[in-house]
């Protein structure tokens, strides 16, 4: 099935890239740290096959959306308003919501903070409550969290030699599609920076000594959370950790052999999984 091209929405406070496409019940995909909607392409496919609308946008600093040079304009407030605008603009009063990575944080916000969320799927990101309380093990995961605070270093190390860290590190050296993306998109002017400031803005450091409950409320709608156990940054028990924080119902599928990036690299997988999870 061929996707129609992304168009350009002025939203309140930004420009986004979004794709927008199919009818029925609306499910809003929400990418993170380096992607673009495109990330995607294989669920958004399976999903309009299937008699859904697909709204996917480029989140703000990523794609070909605009990226703001204020840090604080990537606090995850302003993505969570983003996507409620983007539900006003296009006419939608309710919908499910599915998140990977920065994505999943937004998501999950999202969800917790307003109810025009159906049902929620969580890819590789947890709870947050879950996220504060895994222990040592994840803050060592987590280790980049802290080191991409520091303005000038990240964006000097990170492009060297071809951008070979982040392929060792995030990719196990893999040449496919997902890493092409990633390093054009990067490579931009100012596109570095934007993303490295989805961290400055967000990340406190005190949360990685902090286990103290964040207080959040309880959840009631559907959610679903999948993992990879071979995730080179986020361990399984944040994610299996959210169903404490959970009224509703939590469904849980782990993917064996599953890196971080679970919809370019497990399509199968993660299509199987929200089909059945928006059907049920």
């Amino acid at each position: 099935m061929e996707l129609p091209a992304p168009v350009r929405i002025a939203l309140p406070d930004i420009v986004l890239s979004v794709l927008d496409a199919g009818s029925g019940p609306a499910v809003v995909l929400l990418h993170g740290f380096p992607d673009r909607a495109s990330l995607w392409r294989a669920q958004a496919e399976a999903l309009v096959a299937a008699g859904y609308r697909v709204i996917a946008p480029d989140l703000r600093g990523f794609g070909d959306s605009d990226r703001p040079d204020d840090v604080d304009a990537y606090r995850i407030h302003r993505s969570v308003a983003d996507v409620l605008a983007l539900l006003d603009e296009r006419g939608v009063e309710r919908a499910a919501v599915v998140g990977h990575d920065f994505g999943s944080v937004v998501g999950w916000a999202l969800a917790l903070r307003s109810d025009r969320v159906t049902r929620y799927a969580a890819l590789a990101v947890g709870h947050p409550e879950a996220f504060r309380a895994a222990g040592l093990e994840q803050r060592a995961l987590s280790w980049y969290m802290l080191w991409f605070r520091f303005p000038g270093v990240a964006e000097e190390v990170l492009p060297v030699d071809d951008w070979a860290l982040l392929r060792r590190w995030l990719h196990r050296d893999a040449d496919d599609d997902l890493v092409r993306t990633q390093i054009a998109d990067l490579a931009r002017p100012g596109a570095l920076v934007a993303g490295l400031n989805w961290y400055r803005a967000n990340i406190d450091p005190r949360t990685f000594v902090d286990e103290s409950p964040l207080g959040l409320p309880r959840l009631t709608i559907p959610v679903l959370g999948m993992h990879g156990e071979a995730d080179v940054a986020l361990g399984e028990a944040q994610m299996t950790g959210s169903a404490r924080y959970l009224d509703g119902p939590f469904t849980y599928v782990p993917v064996p052999g599953g890196d971080h990036w679970l919809p370019a690299r497990h399509p199968d997988a993660v299509t199987d999984a929200l089909l059945r999870f928006l059907a049920s």
